[in-house]
């Protein structure tokens, strides 16, 4: 394929030294969010549904976002996702990309997280083309690609890469920081774009009522207050805020943000409070405290730090601490794929937990 030479020259500046995506295995302090489903329970018919056709109203359509609107003509045909999440909720409505962002962290051999693969086979499909976003997007793997609409809604890019990507195809990215996304608004933003809006309404009542009936079958994780951090670095502490997913997962399976925690303000530029392990006492009064770390090594040197091994929730056990990284990932966000996947996993050690729990 023939690259225009003035798009050629940007992807060749972008690679030299634009602003790299934020994500990384660090954001999976992010990253994010989580989902729910009950061990045993069926996946929610939402999301098994066969997309209907979209609505040929729908378009010409215009999204905006905080780097430039998206201009989409016409029903797009060929999609590629960036950032967390994109490529679950385009497959839940029925369309699968042609490209999707490696999964280099929780992804498998391949670098596809386990519930794409899934349900792109279930469906029958081929598997998308996937290329490397970090330390900065391959624009030129992306042009390969000839995308129609490029979708980003919860991810990092830059100006400088909105406007590379602009080049080959319409961009919708954040409607206002990055990485700051709820998971309902970017399932109603993709369904907006791909045409299909009650369709992704109908995905966010299934996701909900998921989190509800998990709720509904753990009454004791209740009135618990909870914080979620990250704390994989030595010395390192950060507060997993409000509208975060994983934060919103917990929160909706019936536990509270501790309120010493939740007062916090946002580091500027981020999804959390950043703070050091030294304001640890921030947790003294935490019921379950969640937290992600790289693999068991990593663990262990965090865990031996007396600041960390101190909190009172680590000390009696009431202590989620996620060295799964496919798990960590499909906990970071709460997506119609994710949530099914997720649950049956993860509830379990919010069970033990919650039995370690003050009363």
């Amino acid at each position: 394929m023939h690259t225009p030479p003035s798009l050629r020259r940007r992807a060749t500046s972008l690679r030299r030294g634009a602003t790299s995506l934020r994500r990384g295995a660090t954001m999976l302090a992010v990253v994010a969010t989580s989902a729910v489903l009950l061990s045993g329970c069926a996946t929610t018919a939402s999301s098994e549904t066969d997309a209907t056709a979209t609505d040929s109203g729908a378009f010409p359509v215009t999204i905006e976002s905080a780097l430039g609107d998206a201009v989409i003509p016409s029903e797009p045909k060929s999609v590629v996702t960036i950032g967390w999440g994109s490529a679950d909720t385009a497959i839940a409505l029925g369309t699968t990309p042609v490209g999707v962002e490696a999964a280099t962290w929780g992804g498998d051999e391949d670098q596809y997280f386990p519930w794409v693969r899934d349900a792109i086979e279930k469906k029958g499909d081929d598997l998308p083309t996937t290329f490397n976003v970090y330390p900065e997007i391959d624009v030129e793997a992306v042009l390969e690609l000839a995308p129609d609409l490029i979708l980003a809604p919860q991810s990092g890019i830059s100006e400088d890469e909105f406007a590379t990507l602009s080049e080959i195809a319409p961009v919708v990215a954040y409607p206002d920081s990055a990485w700051r996304t709820t998971w309902d608004d970017q399932i109603e933003i993709i369904g907006k774009a791909l045409g299909k809006s009650d369709e992704a309404a109908e995905l966010i009542t299934g996701i909900d009522e998921d989190i509800a009936a998990a709720a509904a079958e753990h009454p004791e994780f209740a009135g618990l207050s909870f914080a979620y951090v990250y704390a994989a670095e030595p010395g390192a502490l950060a507060l997993y805020q409000a509208g975060d997913p994983r934060v919103d997962l917990i929160t909706g399976l019936g536990m509270t943000i501790d309120e010493s925690v939740g007062e916090v303000p946002l580091t500027d530029g981020s999804f959390s409070s950043t703070v050091g392990l030294e304001r640890a006492d921030l947790l003294d009064d935490v019921d379950v405290l969640f937290t992600w770390f790289n693999d068991e090594e990593n663990q262990k040197l965090i865990e031996a730090q007396p600041l960390f091994a101190q909190i009172p929730a680590v000390e009696r056990g009431s202590y989620v601490p996620s060295v799964d990284n496919q798990l960590g990932m499909a906990s970071s966000m709460i997506t119609p794929l994710s949530v099914p996947w997720a649950l049956d996993k993860y509830i379990p050690f919010i069970e033990d937990a919650v039995t370690k729990a003050a009363k």
